[in-house]
């Protein structure tokens, strides 16, 4: 017999909130392995000991901000009205079921007067990372790192223009240094002493959000985003660094010293890492070798040339006699090592009028054709090279399944598209509680009992 369902939500029953939350919840698995009291003494000198009302506690709140992470909550309004209705987040936080959820307020508030920096987001990341190291899940042998784009919360149409300097290559000192051994053993005078300046540029420049950087990349959308430029390793996926950096600032440019800080920081011992074809550059194979680090880089395609001309790969370089052979027999000779650390080799004019194919060589008015190599080109090839061995193969081949992923899942699972807010300090931590979230969800995963599918 059809009977109405009576009003239920006023009925009494005795029940504790930890008999509420599914024994697999991934809360739970979390809290079974990860240890967050580390949070409350990292915090503890940014409040006063014994003066003022008592604040969120900050052990609450960074986990209040792991669950908007770990659940895909952009919103930090929408993570509080969230956390009042879902006994799984108050059990997490160790809330009753009657108590007061704090205001979303009281984040924006902490984040503008207490946590102003990356300070405490990085010191988090870091600690998270040790856990992941302690339990086996992390070795640092082979490292892969990549970047992705995340959308600036500012409105691409409203902009001025400026000049601005691009961003300083961390290897500028070792190269100077190069330049001055290079020219001085083929006999040439040091170069004058002229401090090095970063070229620059003219490009747009958000009124909204002035640090967000102007992206304009092949295939890639048009407008002011941010970069989160990511390491992970390569056993499990664990993210070992990330780093927020404007979207006009090359991929290369702050690779080194990140890595760096990675072996400083955790006591690596990189035996290789996968690169795509943007860290292809001769500073980063010259930074590698420096460091015995086998590098794997993608292929990265040479600038063509003007219709009808012949490529600078129909050039043989001969390192015996310091020059590039043409098509035609001629040696190009070495002739100067400019500023930006590259070798000049200029063909013989009077050769050249007379050539057959000069009209496909060079448009030069006197008739003659030059070609550059680099300074470090040796150990670019050497790093290329890499690629094309067996072990090299299987290494980049785990880049999608690793540093790939790892930002597929943050932007399908994680609210990854978007900057959440402005300036790169702020997005900076967004990027650092973002991978301290992913990493907690892949140890507690890892580290979860794996269920018996076989009947007994």
């Amino acid at each position: 017999m059809l009977k109405r369902p009576g009003p239920e939500q006023t009925a009494l029953e005795m029940v504790t909130l930890d008999q509420l939350v599914p024994a697999d919840h991934l809360l739970r698995k979390i809290e079974r392995v990860i240890d967050f009291s580390f949070i409350h003494d990292l915090t503890a000198p940014l409040y006063c000991p014994d003066n003022g009302r008592p604040p969120l506690d900050p052990t609450l709140m960074f986990k209040a901000l792991f669950i908007g992470y770990l659940f895909g909550v952009r919103s930090e309004r929408q993570l509080v009205r969230e956390i009042e209705v879902n006994v799984a987040y108050r059990w997490f936080l160790r809330l009753k079921l009657t108590e007061t959820v704090f205001d979303a307020s009281t984040l924006s508030q902490n984040r503008r007067r207490r946590y102003d920096d990356t300070s405490v987001p990085q010191a988090i990341f870091d600690r998270i990372v040790e856990q992941a190291i302690r339990h086996g899940l992390v070795d640092g042998t082979v490292l892969y790192t990549d970047s992705t784009h995340l959308k600036a919360n500012a409105n691409k149409n409203r902009f001025d223009h400026a000049v601005v300097a691009k961003s300083r290559a961390d290897y500028w000192e070792a190269l100077d240094g190069a330049i001055e051994d290079d020219r001085a053993a083929h006999g040439k005078n040091p170069l004058k002493a002229k401090p090095r300046q970063p070229m620059e540029k003219q490009t747009k420049v958000s009124r909204t959000d002035p640090d967000a950087g102007y992206m304009v990349r092949e295939g890639k959308p048009e407008g002011f985003f941010y970069l989160d430029h990511r390491t992970v390793d390569g056993r499990l996926g664990i993210i070992t660094d990330t780093h927020a950096t404007p979207a006009n600032v090359h991929d290369s440019i702050v690779y080194l010293g990140r890595l760096d800080r990675q072996v400083e920081r955790f006591g690596f011992q990189v035996g290789a890492v996968g690169l795509d074809a943007g860290y292809a550059t001769a500073g980063i194979a010259r930074g590698l070798e420096e460091r015995a680090i086998l590098g794997v880089t993608g292929y990265r395609n040479p600038t063509p040339p003007k219709p009808g001309m012949m490529r600078k790969s129909v050039f043989r370089y001969e390192a015996e006699h310091e020059g590039y052979r043409c098509p035609e027999g001629q040696l190009l000779a070495y002739a100067t090592t400019d500023r930006t650390g590259y070798r000049h080799y200029k063909s013989d004019p009077s050769i050249c009028r007379d050539c057959p194919l000069l009209a496909s060589c060079t448009s030069n008015a006197n008739a003659q054709r030059t070609i550059t190599r680099h300074v470090w080109q040796d150990e670019r090839e050497r790093a290329d090279a890499h690629r094309l061995t067996a072990w090299g193969k299987a290494i980049y081949k785990r880049r999608k399944e690793t540093v790939e992923r790892s930002f597929a899942d943050a932007k399908q699972l994680h609210g990854h598209r978007y900057a959440r807010f402005r300036s790169v300090t702020r997005v900076a931590c967004q990027c650092l509680i973002a991978a301290a979230a992913q990493n907690i969800k892949k140890i507690a995963l890892a580290l979860a009992p794996k269920p018996n599918l076989c009947p007994a």
